[in-house]
């Protein structure tokens, strides 16, 4: 199975989903039940990777804890008005075991949907949550070695992030998992990376995640570095993310890592052998909304960028069609996934949803598809099926003052793709709420002598253009606020077909 240089993922909130697909079937729905149809759409979508959020085993201990922590009960009614209690089936990031939950069909229905996948050409991502376990996990009764304790005093001073619990051992007073800037996760337990053997037997779960699927996407993985361990618990820990990438590519060759991280960490865990990386600065910097705070971060080299998980949302942020405007929104999709990296998409977002669901939520509210935003998506994902888009190169290009004393090309974002063959395209954002004007020099020396054809796969733009004056000038563009294109770029009389279009 060949991957891309640019991938596309597409996340599933499995709870989310079996909870629609149980509705329709009117019986408990379990992975056997996401249908060929469905999955037959996203081969055709163009997505090489399904990341299926949740799957794992969870518990009653921590189902206990969501169900009864008032500042999570305030959110659920929030996001679900007529929430019932069999809808709080505790976060998929407290788990019990790396089994395959009972309900969705355990591991042999997860084999099914893997195998259904990979003849479509698709690969699954699964979870692997490496900072901490549900309470009531086999390790507590059987290595309470492998957990941070704490102490009588450290209980009465912070309560929010220790708790007693009785074991076969006696009682215990053992940490909530955190990070070094909130209170602890009160229904999860913090494991020990200072404890050697705990990283070792963390090690060979991922060796037994990796039999079941093709990557995983791992939480809040820069919490385990030995930096912010130790800054976090005062305790010092060896590197794991080095042995445990290479002891699972030793065994599954070609197998993907994918770091949800943050705190500028993103190249450190790169360098600790994860292939991709969340970008959390890119989508702020779009949220925030000013063009050159967003152009400065893509001059960074592609040996990082190509290694950047670039989204809109995922089920931490906020639904794009709640953050951004709709012309922002769309504005903010064609530099996002037009971008070097791997393009990153989560369920709902096509669709405009507007809700964010709680991961202590196996349910979400009806609502209605936006279906000015479908057709967006519709045709933006068309355009990532180019191979110019998947494996082409891709430049980062100047915008220069149109005339002097304009400084709306400051308002601009315009980068070329280049190849495979003679692919070339050119992306343009206006990232601004006024008009823009601007000159670009196209990165191409053999334009002059020909006329070239600018044809918008994102719109109805079509424009011819000389090329000695693309070549002495530049290409002159004049953008409405928050406009955009994507042009295939070609002489006039040597069109081709291209794939999609």
């Amino acid at each position: 199975m060949t991957t891309p240089r640019y991938p596309s993922l597409f996340q599933i909130n499995t709870r989310v989903r079996l909870s629609e697909l149980t509705a329709t079937l009117g019986r408990p729905a379990t992975l056997d039940d996401v249908t060929d149809a469905e999955l037959d759409q996203l081969a055709h979508d163009g997505f090489d990777l399904v990341w299926f959020l949740g799957v794992w085993q969870t518990g009653e201990a921590a189902r206990r804890v969501s169900a009864t922590n008032p500042e999570w009960l305030a959110e659920y009614h929030r996001v679900l008005p007529d929430v019932r209690d069999a809808d709080i089936c505790g976060s998929c990031f407290a788990i019990r075991d790396y089994h395959v939950h009972a309900d969705f069909g355990g591991d042999a229905a997860l084999a099914r949907l893997r195998e259904r996948l990979r003849r479509r050409g698709l690969r699954l991502v699964l979870d692997f949550v490496p900072n901490h376990v549900a309470p009531d996990h086999r390790w507590v009764e059987e290595r309470p070695d492998f957990f941070v304790e704490g102490t009588d005093a450290q209980l009465a001073a912070e309560p929010q992030n220790y708790r007693r619990l009785e074991t076969p051992g006696g009682s215990r007073i053992l940490a909530y998992g955190r990070d070094p800037y909130f209170a602890g996760w009160p229904d999860t337990l913090q494991l020990n990376y200072g404890n050697p053997a705990l990283q070792d037997a963390l090690i060979g779960e991922l060796q037994r995640i990796a039999r079941q699927c093709d990557g995983v996407r791992c939480d809040m993985a820069m919490l385990v570095l030995p930096a912010i361990f130790e800054r976090t618990w005062g305790i010092s820990a060896q590197p794991f993310w080095p042995r445990a990438t290479a002891a699972v590519r030793k065994q599954a060759p070609g197998f993907l890592f994918l770091a949800e991280v943050y705190w500028d960490l993103e190249w450190t865990l790169q360098q600790q052998g994860f292939d991709t990386t969340y970008d959390k600065r890119l989508y702020d910097r779009l949220v925030h909304g000013e063009a050159r705070a967003v152009r400065q971060h893509l001059l960074a080299g592609l040996d990082f960028q190509d290694h950047l998980a670039r989204f809109l949302e995922n089920h931490d942020e906020p639904r794009a069609a709640a953050a951004f405007a709709p012309d922002v929104h769309r504005a903010a999709a064609v530099i996002t996934f037009l971008s070097p990296g791997l393009r990153f998409f989560h369920q709902g977002q096509r669709e405009g949803k507007r809700v964010r669901i709680p991961t202590h939520l196996g349910r979400g509210p009806a609502e209605t598809p936006d279906d000015s935003i479908a057709a967006f998506y519709d045709g933006l994902l068309d355009c990532l099926q180019d191979p110019a888009y998947r494996d082409g190169y891709w430049q980062l290009l100047e915008a220069r003052r149109a005339w002097e004393n304009n400084q709306t090309s400051d308002a601009f974002l315009v980068f070329s793709w280049t190849g495979p063959g003679e692919l070339r395209r050119l992306v343009t954002v206006n990232y601004a709420g006024h008009q823009s004007q601007c000159f670009v020099k196209l990165p191409w020396d053999d334009l002059t002598g020909r006329t070239w054809r600018l044809d918008d796969r994102l719109g109805d733009a079509v424009y011819d253009r000389d090329g000695e004056d693309l070549t002495a000038r530049g290409l002159y563009l004049d953008m409405p606020a928050w406009g955009y294109h994507a042009f295939e770029v070609q002489p006039l009389g040597q069109f081709a077909p291209q794939p999609g279009h």
